[in-house]
C-alpha cells in the first residue's frame, strides 16, 4: 500500500521529495528505470517505508504494469511527477533519436504518469515538476526547454476536465531554478566544458519543500526562486534583449571551469549510469538552502497590480506636469472698458 508516487524518484529533486514525503510517515512508491538505484533507495529506508518498481517513464505500457505493483491495494493520496533527461548540446548537433528521447522522458513521462494517476485518483493532490525554462527559453537544451513548455500547455489543458469531473483533485505545477542534482554529471555533453547548474543555484531540498507547498495549499502553481520570477517576468516585458543577451553568453553560463574530456563521457539519456545516485549534486560554488516560494497566482496579481499602479501614477504625474505648465504661464493683463 501507498500513500504517494514519485516518478523519477531515485537521485536529485525526485530523490528530496521522496525523502520529505516520507520524513511525513507517507509510504512513498518509487518508479524508475534502475533496478540497482531502486534497491539502494529501498535498502536506505526502514522496511516498507517506500516500496518500488523498476520501468521506463516514457514507455506508457512498462509504466503500466509498474504502478499497478504499487497502487494494487488503494489509490495514493499524492503523486508526483518528476522524471527528466536532457542533453547540452546545440540543437543542430543533436541526433533525431536523442531529442525524441528527451521529450519521451521529460514530457512525454509526465503524460504518462498523468493518465495513471487519474486511473487510480479521485481525491489528493498531483504535482507536475517544472522549470523556470518553461517559461524562458535558454540556447543548448532545446528538447528539455520544449518539454517543459509542452508540460504547461497540457496540465493547463487538462486541468479544467479534472475540475469538472473530480473537484476534490488537484493539480499542480512547481516551476523550479537551477538545483544542484547529478543531472550535470549524468546528462549528455557536446558542450567543451562540464556543465553546471547557472547561478544563483539551490539545494534540491527547496524543491521538496515547494512540493510540499503546493500539496499542503492545493496550489494551482508555485514559482521558486527570484530567478524564476525574473524569468517569467523578464521574459514578458523584454524578450528581445533577454534572447540577444543569451545570444551572446547562453551557452557559456552553463559550462563549468572543467574540460569535458576531463570528466566519464556515459551518461543517462538511454541508459541510468553505474554511478553512485543522491539527491545532491557535485556543484562546489554558492548552493542556497532556501528560497522564495510563491503561488504563481498571487504572484501574477501582484505585478498586474503594480503596472495598473504605475500606469496611474504616471498618468497622475502628467496631469500635474501639465496642470504646472499652464498655471506658470503668464496672465494676459485684464483689458479696460472703453
Amino acid at each position: 500500500m501507498t500513500d504517494a508516487i514519485v516518478l523519477g524518484g531515485t537521485a536529485g529533486v525526485g530523490r528530496s521529495i521522496v525523502d520529505a514525503l516520507a520524513s511525513r510517515g507517507m509510504t512513498v512508491g518509487v518508479v524508475a528505470r534502475g533496478q540497482d538505484r531502486l534497491d539502494q533507495l529501498r535498502s536506505d529506508y526502514m522496511v516498507g517505508r517506500v516500496q518500488t518498481a523498476a520501468a521506463d517513464v516514457g514507455d506508457a505500457a512498462a509504466l503500466s504494469a509498474a504502478v499497478q505493483t504499487l497502487c494494487a491495494d488503494r489509490a495514493p493520496k499524492v503523486w508526483v511527477n518528476c522524471a527528466m533527461s536532457t542533453a547540452f548540446s546545440r540543437f543542430t548537433d543533436m541526433e533525431v533519436d536523442e531529442f525524441e528521447r528527451i521529450v519521451r522522458t521529460t514530457f512525454l513521462g509526465q503524460v504518462n504518469g498523468t493518465r495513471l494517476a487519474l486511473q487510480h485518483m479521485w481525491h489528493g493532490n498531483i504535482v507536475h515538476v517544472g522549470s523556470g525554462l518553461a517559461y524562458r527559453p535558454v540556447p543548448g537544451q532545446s528538447a528539455y526547454v520544449a518539454s517543459k513548455h509542452a508540460i504547461n500547455g497540457f496540465v493547463g489543458a487538462i486541468r479544467s476536465e479534472v475540475m469538472q469531473d473530480r473537484p476534490g483533485l488537484h493539480l499542480s505545477l512547481v516551476q523550479l531554478p537551477a538545483m544542484n542534482t547529478p543531472q550535470f554529471e549524468w546528462a549528455r555533453n557536446r558542450l567543451n566544458y562540464k556543465p553546471r547548474p547557472a547561478a544563483p543555484v539551490y539545494d534540491p531540498q527547496v524543491a521538496a519543500t515547494a512540493v510540499l507547498k503546493a500539496i499542503d495549499g492545493n496550489l494551482r502553481e508555485v514559482l521558486v526562486g527570484k530567478s524564476v520570477l525574473k524569468l517569467m517576468f523578464g521574459d514578458m516585458l523584454l524578450p528581445n534583449y533577454i534572447d540577444r543577451t543569451l545570444a551572446d553568453n547562453g551557452i557559456e553560463m552553463q559550462e563549468s571551469d572543467t574540460p569535458a574530456w576531463a570528466v566519464p563521457d556515459d551518461d543517462n539519456l538511454f541508459a541510468p549510469v553505474a554511478r553512485h545516485a543522491s539527491a545532491d549534486g557535485d556543484f562546489s560554488g554558492p548552493i542556497k538552502p532556501s528560497a522564495l516560494t510563491v503561488d504563481g497566482d498571487t504572484a501574477r496579481k501582484l505585478v498586474a497590480g503594480g503596472i495598473v499602479a504605475a500606469a496611474f501614477g504616471l498618468g497622475a504625474l502628467a496631469a500635474t506636469a501639465a496642470t504646472r505648465r499652464r498655471t506658470s504661464l503668464p496672465r494676459p493683463a485684464p483689458r479696460r472698458l472703453r
